[in-house]
């Protein structure tokens, strides 16, 4: 089957539901203009200021589109095969993903933009909005870890391409600087001179080009300039960018967050255009096997992965994420200008997200099962995805060159290209994570003040860097994919418990039976997937247990942190089961809720 069949198809599929679920949803959740949001109401052009949905979309999607859609399509389309991918990418996103991210965000508006675990609060108990932040607190710390190791590994060695040019990590990291300081000084000039958001983008978005291609001039490879061995490397860049993390999170939003995210946005969407375009030139078809089996077993540990549930919690970000509730909930909600504008930033974006993930799996579809990309295991996502969109663009300049258009994109460009678009969606992921780790510490704590800020931003930095270097140096697999199941088990639980969050306002508000379909069966599914997923991860502390093996309850942090995130997930699920059975009163209808429905 061709590359471009399967990426029509899927685009069709995508654009429909956006034309049917999506208005749906709008009606059923009583979307409504005259009703100001939060960031008219509360306007204080700080963390409350209304903006087009134009650019809005663009910093949503930079923030919610990170590693995620390009990482676990690739490894679950290696494990079990492109086609339960393609399906749960497709069915995730429009019925699963997309409706708690449109809900989520809607929930926050709701609530004068406040967070979900706040709307917990409100709708639960006090009891719930502890656990809920501390669950979230837990997931936000897993997140930044796997993101941060798996763009580590994208700064150090080198790829030699099938032409004999050589793409170096130290050039990658270079472009990378380089893209961290134009959003600053966009950002500055915005603030303080009469520069235009548009004239900005035309003026950044080239130099974000340019930087990608001067990069591999002057690399910055630290392996070499401090005689390090490629495992001291990785560390070394480990702590490098949570020490950005660190101090980004707590810079103002309009000096990189805001800047940062917009040009990330267009960046994305040209990486997404780029993909397309190979596909529609290129002709491929698919080489990699269709489908590889309900099991896959791990040639290193020899663990054994069945396709339920490794395949939903292997791919998060593509089909389903609960960080994007907390990205709605959290910035988001405070720059919706019109309730309206949900459908496209909440179900919009998502299906744009899922989009991303298909043309992440078409990088591995166009690859036979003996590629050296993927012949060995674990994977290297940033290389099979950097090397698939450097292959589509190459692709794609030869078929625009067939239109007489006169210039040529060199291949070590393409590559460069496509590990810069990687590391791109990651850095609004991690400063955003630490930002909003901080918060929650300083709420669980009451820390304030420019010393509660700088701790609580600290221990949220700290605690993966603990973890990263806490690592024994010659771990036979990389430290993303130690870590990988758990970020995605807690990923997904934290989107089940969002939706279970969600179910709980809307039923008590609304006392509707479409409420236990739209949002009740999904949460239902994606908190049985995530639990079993948890559950296995666990059992090498109960199987240690038993055999009285006690050294090797030491061994690894991992289990013990799912095992305390499968508590805190079911002590939630408990507490919500006591409020639908009837162990809090039943509110009085708020008052927006008791308009009709518009015709």
């Amino acid at each position: 089957m061709s590359l471009l069949a399967i990426s029509c198809l899927s685009a069709v599929i995508l654009t429909v539901a956006y034309l049917t679920y999506g208005p749906l949803l709008a009606r059923l959740l009583r979307l409504r203009d005259d009703v100001p949001t939060p960031a008219v109401s509360m306007r204080d052009d700080v963390d409350y200021e209304p903006i087009d949905s134009k650019f809005l979309l663009s910093q949503h999607f930079s923030a919610i589109a990170a590693a995620g859609p390009v990482v676990g399509p690739i490894l679950a389309g290696v494990m079990f095969g492109w086609l339960p991918a393609l399906i749960w990418i497709l069915v995730g996103s429009v019925f699963i993903g997309g409706v708690h991210d449109m809900t989520a965000l809607v929930a926050s508006i709701r609530h004068k933009a406040r967070s979900i675990a706040e709307v917990v609060r409100d709708h639960m108990t006090k009891r719930s909005y502890v656990l809920f932040l501390m669950f979230v607190w837990l997931a936000l710390v897993y997140i930044i870890v796997a993101f941060t190791d798996v763009t580590a590994a994208a700064f150090i060695g080198d790829q030699k391409l099938e032409n004999g040019q050589v793409v170096s990590g130290g050039g990658i990291a270079t472009s990378s600087l380089l893209y961290l300081a134009l959003p600053i000084l966009m950002g500055l000039l915005l603030r303080y001179t009469k520069l235009s958001i548009g004239w900005a983008t035309l003026i950044f978005l080239p130099l974000v080009g340019l930087s990608i291609w001067a990069g591999q001039y002057m690399p910055f490879d630290v392996a070499s300039l401090f005689h390090l061995s490629p495992a001291g490397a990785r560390r070394t860049w480990n702590t490098a960018l949570l020490v950005y993390c660190l101090i980004a999170s707590v810079l103002p939003m309009w000096l990189l967050l805001q800047p940062r995210g917009h040009l990330g946005g267009y960046f994305l969407y040209i990486a997404l255009a780029a993909g397309m375009m190979g596909v529609i030139f290129g002709g491929q078809t698919a080489a990699y096997p269709m489908f590889k089996g309900w099991e896959f077993t791990d040639p290193i540990s020899k663990d054994v992965s069945p396709l339920f549930p490794i395949l939903f919690i292997t791919i998060a970000c593509g089909a389903c994420s609960g960080f994007h509730s907390i990205i709605a909930s959290g910035t988001t909600s405070k720059q919706l200008s019109r309730e309206s504008d949900a459908k496209v930033i909440g179900y919009g974006s998502m299906l744009l997200e899922a989009m991303v993930a298909i043309i992440s799996l078409c990088c591995v579809m166009r690859l036979s099962v003996n590629d050296p990309l993927i012949n060995k295991w674990p994977v290297s996502p940033n290389h099979v995805y950097a090397q698939g969109i450097g292959s589509f663009l190459q692709v794609a300049n030869g078929g625009l060159a067939a239109l007489s258009l006169p210039y040529k994109i060199s291949a070590a460009f393409a590559v460069s290209f496509g590990l810069m678009a990687f590391t791109t969606f990651v850095y609004d992921t991690l400063d955003v994570c630490t930002r909003l780790g901080r918060y929650i510490l300083q709420e669980l704590t009451g820390m304030q003040g420019a010393a509660g800020r700088w701790l609580a931003t600290g221990l949220t930095a700290g605690v993966p860097l603990a973890f990263l270097l806490g690592q024994p140096a010659d771990a036979k697999k990389p430290l993303y994919a130690i870590f990988w199941n758990l970020f995605g088990a807690s990923n997904q639980l934290l989107a089940a418990l969002t939706l279970l969050g969600v179910t709980v306002w809307l039923w008590r508000t609304r006392r509707a039976t479409w409420v236990l379909f739209v949002t009740g069966i999904p949460c239902v599914f994606m908190y049985v997937m995530s639990m079993w997923a948890l559950m296995r991860t666990i059992s090498p502390l109960v199987t240690a247990f038993a055999n009285g093996n006690y050294a090797a309850l030491s061994a690894s942090p991992v289990p013990w942190v799912a095992s305390l995130l499968a508590v805190l997930g079911l002590l939630i699920l408990i507490e919500a089961v006591i409020v639908l059975t009837g162990g809090m009163p039943q509110p009085p209808l708020a008052r927006d809720e008791r308009l009709p429905v518009p015709a």
